[in-house]
């Protein structure tokens, strides 16, 4: 596996990061302990050293495997965990959010479930209407201050907010925002209408989520398989409701069979093209397998442009105009 350099920091990031939200089964849809150590295990052999959760996935669990997996071997890793939800729906009011109460409480609840330290970095996972972007940087400055985070990023934030958020960080000598994360895909592309070109501009780590449409882009719900079409009760799911979608599916299908390879591999390999470092999130050591072979080719410059051409936004707005 190749590294890059991860946005204006010193750090050097694989580039896939693995997800972790599949890490247990708290969610009733998930890896148990061994077959996560599996893919665990696969991913740092394959030269994989980044590594992404959260303290909402699988209610805590996915924090705690990872806690374990990562025993005597944490400094050959860059982890990021994010904060927000909590751990669950009966998590009090008081820690979740992103005030800095609710930040504090959630840092050290992930430390001990994670057997850590530090946090390499930690992510604010969505805004919540309510925290004042002010009172976020003042946390992460906290945080950091006290030695429990080393870089701070925001996930799930419209581009304005991200840009606000690095300005205030600036002009306060505070600890800056390192970094941005949000959904991509050949079925999301909206955000390199701004986040992306956010990012960049401004000199952020840019991770990405759901390469693969929540599955759709592998073509499997066309067999019939659920996957997360039901396993996360529907949530981070992309389903093929369009003609341009159904375009973009056959469009990689297409190329996919050219190249023999999978058609998550073409999608993941498409993503990887735009600077970033996409999150894959397997949920067996054979999806993971199938995820890093995306790594084994190229896509050619008339590939590029048939996918680039089929899921272009300007499609999309015309498939509307038409539907409407």
């Amino acid at each position: 596996m190749n590294y890059k350099a991860f946005g204006k920091t010193g750090l050097s990031v694989s580039e896939l990061a693995l997800g972790t939200g599949n890490f247990g089964t708290g969610w009733g849809y998930g890896a148990d302990y061994e077959s996560s150590k599996a893919i665990f295990n696969a991913y740092a052999e394959a030269g994989g050293n980044f590594i992404d959760t959260a303290d909402i996935y699988q209610f805590g669990q996915s924090e705690e495997l990872l806690g374990t997996l990562l025993t005597g071997r944490r400094d050959s890793f860059v982890l990021a965990t994010k904060f927000t939800n909590g751990t669950g729906p009966n998590t009090d009011r008081l820690a979740t959010g992103n005030s800095r109460r609710a930040m504090v409480t959630s840092v050290e609840a992930s430390l001990k479930r994670l057997k850590t330290d530090r946090i390499d970095i930690y992510w604010a996972h969505h805004p919540d209407g309510v925290t004042p972007l002010e009172e976020i940087i003042r946390g992460f400055e906290d945080l950091a201050r006290d030695g429990k985070i080393l870089y701070a990023g925001l996930s799930n934030f419209p581009a304005w907010k991200l840009a606000r958020a690095v300005t205030l960080a600036e002009l306060t000598n505070s600890l800056p925002i390192a970094a941005a994360q949000f959904e991509h895909s050949l079925v999301r592309r909206e955000p390199e209408a701004d986040l992306l070109q956010a990012s960049n501009a401004l000199g952020l780590g840019v991770v990405t989520w759901s390469p693969l449409g929540g599955g759709m882009l592998t073509g499997k719900y066309r067999q019939g398989e659920k996957g997360r079409a039901e396993g996360f009760g529907g949530k981070v799911f992309q389903a093929e409701n369009s003609a341009q979608r159904t375009l973009i599916l056959d469009t990689v299908l297409d190329i996919a069979k050219e190249l023999d390879v999978s058609a998550g591999q073409v999608a993941i390999a498409w993503a990887c093209t735009h600077g970033g470092v996409p999150i894959i999130g397997p949920r067996s050591e054979q999806q993971l397998a199938d995820n890093l072979g995306a790594l084994s080719f190229n896509l050619s410059h008339e590939q590029l442009t048939r996918l680039n051409s089929a899921s272009s936004l300007e499609g999309n707005t015309a498939a509307v105009s038409m539907a409407s």
